[in-house]
């Protein structure tokens, strides 16, 4: 279902409201990774250089109450992106009401208006349809260039649109090549295809296997999430993270498909969670009073052996602690492994956001790979197979 881009349609002259994610980490105001602003940079200059008047809408952590957080401003998101366009960017105090309206209608062709926080308001988060319509009223033209939080419900991703009724709606080109991946890489994956499960979230990682067991060759388990798989095994974890109440649909898994799915023989473990820790390389049983930090030498050989051949790799989650030396050894060894065989071999090499993105860009390794994606939750999301209202409800082609 081939969706409208911002760039098949004419933005001349009309307001164009964009919803991005510029949900970026600050500290004392400093922006200290830009790469979510970077990546929206194609459809925002494409409205720019095309004469239309855009209006950008984002959120940016967690407010704890309803109102303004000097903290959680987007004002420095605004500055930041004036220097990356080389133009300038206005800033508006509220994303509603009477400052935005008036910001909006001030706006002439090619002129870049940011709004503040859109989750000041509750409403944002509880998909409000009257905060929804208030948004929707400053615009001609809706664009999703938010693919980070495509999965969610927020009011300014599914009832904006709703309220956008009979007005262009439309995807920006980083939500385009987001799921242009990974549609890809779930329905027609080049062999073999080798999936790359890590990170805690035992929860939507089942929902992955059981989603593309059928389709891949082997599926890799490490990180935080394959000490619930070990323990459903019968092994003895320590004091590692378990997700209990996931154990019998982790043993159901592997009585199913233990052919497909490769778990660590042999884990970095520590004493404590802290870099000046007792370390030792277990295999088999963890001792009591112990956890998994990372994967083992031997895991790290049998993973990189395993995606050597690789055609198509998804990758989410890193293998251990890896913001934490000395237990980056995982991480790092299999991300030097995909960037290798994706230069070398032509592997399609897709990392699936969140700390696996992180990792890879620690590691100085970003361009190196095939895709980096900007949404960790919402490739997740299409990785289970679920589908995107806040996408279904713009125009097809």
């Amino acid at each position: 279902m081939a969706k409208k881009t911002i760039d098949d349609i004419s933005v001349w002259g009309n307001r164009v409201l964009m919803r991005v994610d510029f949900n970026v980490p600050l500290a004392n105001g400093k922006i200290s990774d830009n790469r979510r602003i970077r990546e929206a940079l194609p459809s925002i200059r494409s409205v720019r250089d095309r004469g239309g008047r855009l209006i950008l809408i984002s959120h940016l952590g967690r407010p704890t109450s309803n109102g303004p957080q000097p903290k959680l401003s987007l004002k420095p998101c605004a500055s930041h992106l004036a220097q990356l366009l080389g133009s300038a960017v206005s800033f508006a105090d509220d994303c509603v009401g009477p400052i935005a309206a008036q910001a909006a209608a001030e706006l002439g062709n090619g002129d870049v208006l940011l709004l503040e926080n859109l989750r000041f308001h509750r409403s944002e988060k509880d998909g409000d349809r009257v905060f929804a319509a208030n948004l929707a009223s400053l615009a001609d033209i809706y664009c999703n260039n938010a693919f980070s939080n495509c999965h969610r419900q927020d009011a300014s991703m599914v009832a904006a649109v709703h309220a956008m009724s009979g007005k262009p709606k439309v995807i920006g080109s980083l939500v385009e090549k987001e799921i242009r991946y990974l549609s890809d890489a779930i329905q027609n994956p080049s062999p073999p295809f080798i999936p790359i499960l890590g990170g805690a979230k035992v929860s939507d990682k089942i929902s992955i296997i059981k989603n593309l067991v059928g389709k891949v060759d082997k599926i890799i388990i490490g990180g935080a999430m394959a000490y619930t798989f070990l323990k459903a095994q019968g092994r003895s974890i320590g004091v590692s993270p378990c997700h209990n109440n996931f154990l019998d649909q982790a043993a159901q898994l592997l009585t199913s498909s233990a052919h497909k799915l490769l778990l660590p023989t042999d884990l970095h473990c520590s004493d404590s969670f802290n870099s000046r820790c007792q370390t030792q390389i277990v295999e088999g049983d963890i001792p009591d009073g112990w956890q998994g930090m990372d994967i083992g030498p031997k895991s790290l050989d049998r993973f990189t052996g395993a995606v050597a051949n690789a055609k198509t790799i998804v990758w989410n989650g890193p293998m251990g602690v890896f913001e934490m030396p000395p237990f980056d050894t995982g991480t790092r060894g299999l991300a030097e492994a995909i960037t290798h065989i994706t230069t070398e071999h032509g592997c399609t090499s897709i990392i699936g956001g969140g700390d696996s993105a992180a990792a890879i860009e620690q590691f100085g390794l970003s361009d190196h790979v095939t895709h980096v994606s900007t949404g960790g939750g919402a490739s997740l999301a299409m990785l289970s197979g679920k589908k995107f209202t806040s996408v279904e409800l713009l125009d097809e082609i």
